[in-house]
Formats: structure tokens, C-alpha cells, sequence
């Protein structure tokens, strides 16, 4: 099993991301969810659209389900080229505007970032923020494992 990220880390991601939100004057729903695209983290601010309690996740759930951006989708999903209709597909949960990013950590996915409430530039901005923050944290080493008590089994 792939190391997952802790509660308090994806809350320093969040806040990252809502301090970005709040510079730019864009309220925001950011979630953090683990690398099989689950939610560890969602927060609504102040004013933020209630669709994008639901953008904001799926769009973290692509990011984790085909390991890219959500921008990166966009273009492939055009009429007329190889990927089009894939947001049609997994139960409409895949988003194919920006905002979605993965998060890693010595190169595997271990989560990832949704970002929804503004224009798609400003989706992607905020949660660039949230992605700078994560890269910071994994680089001073202050990303630690997420507790076992989950993943215990019992001998048989």
C-alpha cells in the first residue's frame, strides 16, 4: 500500500491554498484527497459556490485516477480526438477543466489537490499554491506517514 497523507499535512495544504484564494478575493473549495482519489480533507469558504463542493472533489479524484492535472485533459477530450466523452465516464466524476492536481512524493502519487470556486485560471492558481506548500513540506521532510491502525490485519 502506497504511503498516504495525514489529516494535519492536508490541512496546511488547504490553508494554503485558501490563503492563495483570500489574495486574490476568489472564495474557494479546496480538498485533498488520498492517492485512490478518497477525501482526506474538503474546505468551503465563506461565499465559495455549492457546486464546487462537488467540482472540487472530483476534480482531486482525476488527478489521482489518471495521475495528470485536469488541464492536461482538456484538448484530448475535444471533439474528434482520442479521448473525447471521457468526462461521461466513472459515474461523471472525471473533470477535464483545471484546478485538479497530483500530489507526490518520490514519485508516486500519494494524493492529490482539487481546486473549484473561480475561473479555471484562478482554480489553477490556487491550487498551484496548494502544490508549491506540498513540495515544500516533502522537501524539508515534514511529510510524515499517515497512522498504520488502517492497514493492520490480524495473523490468521
Amino acid at each position: 500500500m502506497s504511503e498516504e497523507i495525514p489529516l494535519d499535512t492536508a490541512k496546511e495544504v488547504i490553508e494554503a491554498a485558501e490563503d492563495h484564494a483570500e489574495e486574490i478575493g476568489q472564495p474557494m473549495v479546496i480538498t485533498v484527497a488520498n492517492s485512490e482519489g478518497n477525501l482526506i480533507g474538503q474546505h468551503r469558504m465563506n461565499d465559495a459556490w455549492l457546486a464546487s463542493v462537488s467540482i472540487s472533489r472530483n476534480k482531486a479524484y482525476t488527478a489521482t485516477a489518471l495521475d495528470t492535472p485536469t488541464h492536461q485533459l482538456a484538448e484530448a477530450s475535444e471533439p474528434g480526438n482520442s479521448l473525447y466523452g471521457l468526462q461521461t465516464t466513472d459515474d461523471n466524476k472525471i473533470v477535464i477543466f483545471g484546478g485538479g492536481y497530483p500530489l507526490k512524493k518520490d514519485g508516486e502519487i500519494v494524493g492529490s489537490i482539487g481546486v473549484s470556486g473561480g475561473e479555471v485560471s484562478q482554480d489553477r492558481e490556487v491550487a498551484e499554491a496548494s502544490v508549491e506548500k506540498w513540495d515544500e513540506l516533502v522537501a524539508e521532510g515534514n511529510v510524515a506517514p499517515a497512522d498504520d491502525w488502517q492497514r493492520l490485519s490480524l495473523a490468521v
